[in-house]
């Protein structure tokens, strides 16, 4: 897209550096001449020191002589010195000699933005013209006025370019200072948001990290395409893959090959074609592999002495999660799943599907399921419950798996959690306060809302699992 003028060339016979044959006999002359005068100044020099050594060793008046020549000595000395001095003093002034550049420091050479106290990091993203010198007159814009590229990538479209900045810009530059810059070096459809230091990460090793944890467990998928993308909402249809995929300004449709469709929703922000090919290339990775869930074990002891084992569930395990529903209370069932009891066993499959989210279980030493603990990713959001068994209550399982399913929310990159319940189940509102994180409550038609904030609670809630395989 770039266009460079090609340098000019200068004319030799003007600015060769190579002597010519009458240049390189005019300077053998010149040394010839100037030999002869060294050497007539030598025999010149010795004549006059015999003369007056002669003078001084035999004649009457050499004592005067050699006094006389002494102090004639030093008053040119002097004179030369007070002559040198005023002619520094008074005459016109030196030209100016660029300073030697700074050696550099420890973190290497400094550049303009080190005169300025603060910088903030931005990504900007325009639109610009596919022509030559459309990029060259951003970036001339952005050294103008000392914002620093620190990386850029582009995503071609039919009629454009969309090219994606992160810069490092003095603090004093505003969100609409930085508009107004790429504005009048002809970009448009201009977006840019506050970055740090987590963004400074080349794509491709940025994508190949995402295909890594995407492969290694399935319930990475939305948080993959959310790290992907910045904010963004993500929904799953079930049997809408029928209605094609692609990209249609805003909104990015991925169908799956099992019939699902993937939407990911961005209103602030379009979506290009590019990005449609790497969330593809994620969705097509998934379903290669299909089902699949991380071996991650950590061993609690309760106690009554009680050893139990907290893991990871999957759909393997529904037998004995169904055998729990039945050992559990109308009550308990209908406190978790806010509807008819009846209804609570055919949850167990979406829940269970690791694609919407994780699922933990407790586990008994004699192999039965105990408890269990769903986190259910929702847009940048997740929604926890838990279900313990009757028999196992108030024994601070509840506690144990909301910390661990906050712990994991917040190592996915969601700050904030929510359980749905009524005003009667004081256990989930007793749990959900030991998290040690604000609280937002809201009732809806009977239906208590409790938002956890988990960002100022990050330092209290637990490491999830001790080891994790391929991590």
């Amino acid at each position: 897209m770039e266009h460079t003028e090609p340098l000019t060339t200068t004319d030799r016979t003007d600015h060769s550096p190579t002597p010519s044959r009458a240049q390189r006999r005019g300077a053998r002359t010149h040394r010839w001449r100037r030999d002869t005068v060294e050497l007539a100044a030598v025999f010149l020099s010795v004549t006059a020191a015999d003369l007056v050594a002669k003078i001084v060793v035999h004649g009457p008046e050499g004592p005067v002589v050699l006094a006389a020549s002494a102090v004639t000595l030093l008053a040119t000395a002097l004179f030369h010195t007070w002559w040198s001095h005023r002619h520094h003093l008074h005459g016109p002034p030196a030209p100016d000699v660029p300073a030697p550049p700074a050696a550099p420091g420890p973190d290497g050479p400094k550049g303009p933005l080190d005169a300025f106290e603060q910088t903030t990091l931005w990504r900007v993203r325009t639109t610009v013209q596919d022509s030559p010198g459309s990029l060259a007159r951003v970036c001339t814009a952005f050294a103008e006025r000392q914002v620093n590229i620190i990386s850029m990538q582009s995503h071609p479209l039919p009629d454009g370019t969309v090219d994606e900045f992160f810069v490092r810009a003095p603090h004093t530059l505003t969100r609409a200072d930085l508009a107004a810059l790429v504005a009048g070096a002809g970009g448009h459809d201009i977006w840019s948001d506050p970055a740090d230091a987590h963004d400074l990460v080349d794509v491709p090793t940025h994508v190949l990290a995402l295909a890594t944890r995407t492969a290694l467990d399935a319930a990475e998928l939305p948080i993959a395409l959310r790290r992907l993308f910045g904010q963004c909402a993500i929904r799953q249809y079930p049997g809408a893959g029928r209605r094609g995929g692609g990209v249609d300004g805003h909104v990015m449709r991925l169908p799956v090959p099992s019939g699902d469709l993937i939407e990911l929703s961005r209103p602030h922000l379009p979506f290009t074609p590019t990005e449609f090919a790497r969330a593809q290339a994620l969705v097509e990775l998934d379903t290669l592999l299909g089902p699949r869930v991380p071996d991650v074990r950590a061993r609690l002891r309760l106690p009554a002495g009680a050893d139990l084992t907290v893991r990871r569930a999957d759909a393997g395990d529904h037998e004995a999660a169904l055998a729990m529903h039945h050992r559990c209370s109308p009550e308990t069932l209908r406190k978790r799943y806010h509807g008819p009891v009846r209804d609570a066993d055919r949850y167990l499959d979406h829940l269970l599907d690791a694609r919407h989210g994780q699922t933990l279980a407790v586990e008994a030493a004699d192999g039965r399921i105990v408890a269990l603990g769903h986190l259910m990713w929702d847009d940048d959001s997740a929604e926890v419950a838990v279900l313990v068994e009757d028999d196992w209550q108030r024994r601070g399982l509840g506690l144990d798996l909301m910390r661990r399913m906050a712990a994991l929310a917040l190592e996915a990159g969601v700050e904030t959690v929510y359980a749905v319940t009524n005003s009667s189940n004081t256990g989930l509102i007793a749990t959900m306060r030991k998290l040690a994180a604000p609280l937002d409550y809201q009732v809806e038609e009977g239906t208590l809302v409790i938002t956890a904030h988990l960002a100022e609670a990050a330092e209290e809630l637990p490491v999830p699992w001790p080891t994790r395989p391929g991590r």
